[in-house]
């Protein structure tokens, strides 16, 4: 099992297991916002607090924090859109809340949208790169396969404790500081293993290491997990999946990036199809089409 793979293995596990049923955040303007306090350096803020600062955006803070300054500390606050926001590429993320629960029906209550919001600012590129059909196109892909490993969002962490001990390596210099059992997977994309925790952790600039219960616990970062893999991992293929969509290899090519080792080459031709029919579902509710390259 290569070791930029998130957990083979587990993508089975969790979709056998799963119930019957299944870019930057936009900014708002001024006009909007004015009703919210403004913000003040030094002063404690809980998560959830929206604060209007000096560029007369707004900021929801992510995180509890000392004042940290907004558009500094991009990990305790996130963009907040007054007005609920546009949808157009030029202005935010290409899929609306509308269209988010659309999607996802039946998700656990963890996965927010809010929480996938947050998350894009950490890898703007991201739904954030080519045309409209392209951005369109690679939210719908993410999703897609985001879907395929959770269940249609809904478990937060793998299902099967029996593999929890099975994702330390001790060979690394670093070892398992939070415990054998403590690095099974979690999030959108079942991150697992010791090693993932701590590359996504430094990627990220959150300790994930020593902490990898942030990813079950908080919706932010367990978003930006799955973007971290997205955007910078190439698992058992030979791109991430960001490349794949923004390069028109195609939906297929994300396929293998993230479950190739066990399902493409008709190795899973079922697993395959469950991926493809969400993302064709999925480039529906966007209003796009779903391009070419579909298998693996």
């Amino acid at each position: 099992m290569s070791r930029r793979r998130l957990s083979a293995v587990l993508a089975a596990v969790v979709v056998a297991s799963a119930a019957p049923v299944l870019a930057p955040a936009t900014s708002a303007s001024a006009a909007t916002c004015s009703s919210y306090p403004n913000w003040q350096a030094g002063r404690n803020y809980v998560t959830g607090d929206i604060v209007r600062y000096t560029d007369g955006k707004a900021y929801r803070a992510e995180h509890d924090n000392p004042g940290y300054d907004p558009v500094v500390s991009t990990w305790f606050w996130e963009p907040y859109a007054c007005d609920g926001g546009s949808t157009t590429p030029s202005q935010g993320f290409v899929v609306s809340e509308t269209q988010f629960n659309q999607m996802f029906p039946n998700r656990s209550s963890f996965y927010t949208y809010s929480g996938l919001k947050a998350a894009l600012a950490a890898y703007p590129a991201f739904a954030g790169t080519g045309s409209d059909t392209v951005r369109r196109q690679e939210a719908a892909a993410f999703l897609a396969n985001v879907s395929h490993e959770t269940g249609g969002l809904v478990y937060v962490v793998e299902q099967n404790t029996a593999n929890y001990p099975h994702y330390c390596d001790w060979s690394q210099p670093y070892g398992c500081p939070a415990g054998q059992s403590a690095y099974y997977g979690r999030g959108p994309i079942q991150l697992s293993w010791n090693f993932n925790y701590k590359a996504a952790g430094d990627a990220l600039g959150i300790d994930l290491l020593n902490n990898p219960y942030l990813v079950q616990n908080d919706s932010a970062v367990a978003w930006k997990t799955g973007l971290w893999y997205w955007n910078t991992q190439t698992g058992p293929g030979s791109m991430t999946g960001h490349n794949a969509m923004v390069n028109g290899a195609g939906f297929g090519q994300t396929i293998r990036s993230i479950n190739g080792s066990l399902e493409c080459d008709g190795k899973n031709p079922a697993q395959v199809q469950s991926r493809v029919s969400a993302y064709q579902r999925f480039v529906q509710i966007l209003g796009t089409t779903a391009g070419n390259n579909l298998y693996c």
